[in-house]
């Protein structure tokens, strides 16, 4: 189980664009991610007309390293890290270390 997976709210911790949040658009193999409106690059593409895509300059995300962001804890309004637990039933749930709170209920 990942600490930190799709659709997380995220603050990015070092960086150009420390101190943002936004939520992980998908994972880019296990060492990085896509989060949305952060790292945010300018892509000079080429027109295809055959696909119907013009040419110009995009702006989007690139990917950043995941031990540069940190799950997003409502109730402290910070970035904390994250660890498993197992609960009675056995199953695993990810919680806050700094608080001890559960960060995700099924």
């Amino acid at each position: 189980m990942k600490k930190i997976r799709k659709g997380d709210k995220v603050m990015v911790l070092t960086g150009r664009d420390k101190g943002k949040q936004g939520t992980v658009l998908r994972m880019i193999e296990d060492s990085h991610v896509l989060v949305e409106s952060v790292n945010m690059i300018k892509r000079h593409t080429k027109p295809n007309p055959n696909k119907g895509v013009t040419g110009g300059i995009i702006d989007r995300e690139a990917p950043i390293h995941i031990s540069n962001v940190a799950l997003y804890n409502p109730a402290t309004g910070k970035g904390e890290r994250v660890g498993m637990r197992t609960m009675q039933d056995k199953s695993k749930v990810r919680y806050f270390k700094k608080s001890g709170e559960v960060a995700d209920v099924k």
